[in-house]
């Protein structure tokens, strides 16, 4: 069983990897200790509209191959990032099929503390996975609590994620 953490950061290793990440472990951990596998997009951020890309499409099998898959992405502009809209793009009407998914935004305003569900969750139902928890919003200015935001995140996600 495989968790895949989906980075939509244009700048790698920054705190929306942290946050994924974190989730990504949380989430195999409430499922018995499934392998947990990062994917930054800004890997491949030069290639995405070069379609057919064997990079872009190992991610692609990756991605759609895994039993959950974390989106982490910054809020721009209230929304998702143009990087990660362009990947998931590549994906068919049920690319994601089979998949459970959970939507994780990283922001510097409660004012977009609804981006995951009003913005993400639909993206990721339209492709097929299932989404049976909340998303999760992490503030910026939160960050070293950042441990305990996902364990009280996960204390309802987690059983949810695990079935």
């Amino acid at each position: 069983m495989t968790v895949a953490v989906l980075i939509g950061n244009p700048s790698p290793g920054g705190r929306t990897t942290t946050v994924g990440q974190t989730v990504g472990a949380a989430v195999a951990d409430a499922r018995g200790g499934d392998a947990v596998v990062t994917i930054e997009l800004a890997s491949v951020a030069s290639r995405l509209f070069d379609w057919g890309n064997t990079d872009v499409a190992a991610l692609l099998g990756q991605v759609a191959a895994a039993d959950i898959v974390v989106v982490a992405c910054p809020t721009y502009k209230a929304t998702f990032t143009g990087l990660l809209k362009a990947f998931l793009d590549n994906f068919g009407n049920d690319g994601l099929a089979g998949c459970m998914a959970v939507p994780v935004m990283v922001g510097a305003s409660l004012h977009h503390a609804l981006a995951p569900e009003v913005h993400l969750r639909p993206l990721l139902v339209e492709l097929g996975a299932s989404v049976p928890s909340r998303g999760l919003y992490v503030l910026d200015s939160t960050m070293d609590s950042l441990d305990q935001i996902v364990a009280e995140w996960a204390e309802t996600a987690g059983p949810l994620l695990a079935r």
